[in-house]
């Protein structure tokens, strides 16, 4: 979970950087409104990956645990009979 705290960080960093830098550059303020909302869908874009890809994470360790798990409880049964 650390990673996807990292990416989160950085992806949240560059979002402000973008607004930041759109916000002071000269262009006329439709222009700018629209480069604001343009932004705004890439980084809603690449969050939704970024969190898709840390439920598959969380999934897969949760459905790996759950074999183990199975595993486990198996050998101790058939261990104590």
């Amino acid at each position: 979970m650390k990673n996807s705290n990292i990416v989160l960080g950085v992806i949240a960093g560059a979002a402000v950087g973008a607004i930041i830098g759109v916000l002071f550059a000269p262009h006329k303020g439709s222009k700018t409104r629209r480069r604001i909302v343009n932004k705004g869908v890439d980084l809603t874009e690449d969050m939704k990956e970024k969190f898709d890809d840390v439920v598959t994470v969380v999934q897969n360790k949760y459905n790996t645990s759950m074999k183990e798990a199975r595993q486990a409880v198996k050998q101790y049964v058939h261990d104590n009979v």
